[in-house]
């Protein structure tokens, strides 16, 4: 079942906060294992090398089903909207948790990025604002 249709922007706007949702939910799964389990037995960058073709994988499926569910239209605005929206939401709730759940600071935040891991993971982040670009509606035929 489709979602209600929308305007482009709407229907742009409202995917990319599926997308963040979604995916963040994903990450932050997937984060615990990395920085509980993975990372104290091969360290913060090996783990982050092992989780990202998952997240990406995940990123990638679950931005191709919002597509379609949202109807997001194909022009490249509509699914740059979609892609800068999700960015902007986790960038903002990965500081949250960061300052508020782990007593974190922003400059340590900031400075956390320029770490190989850091960067690393910043790259990941930019390829899944990216996907709403290059992905492709699921045709009909794979909906059945």
């Amino acid at each position: 079942m489709n979602a209600p249709p929308a305007s482009g922007a709407a229907a742009s706007v409202k995917a990319g906060i599926a997308y963040f949702g979604l995916v963040f939910a994903a990450g932050f799964v997937l984060g615990t294992i990395r920085t509980l389990w993975l990372a104290p037995r091969i360290g913060a960058f090996g783990a982050v090398v092992i989780e990202l073709p998952y997240m990406l994988a995940i990123a990638w499926f679950v931005c191709r089903w919002l597509v379609g569910r949202f109807a997001v239209g194909s022009t490249w605005t509509e699914r740059l909207l979609m892609g800068v929206v999700a960015f902007v939401l986790l960038m903002i709730a990965e500081l949250i948790l960061t300052v508020a759940a782990f007593g974190g600071t922003v400059p340590g935040f900031i400075a956390a990025l320029a770490t190989p891991e850091g960067a690393l993971g910043l790259l990941g982040q930019v390829a899944f604002a990216a996907l709403p670009l290059v992905v492709r509606r699921r045709s009909p035929q794979t909906l059945r």
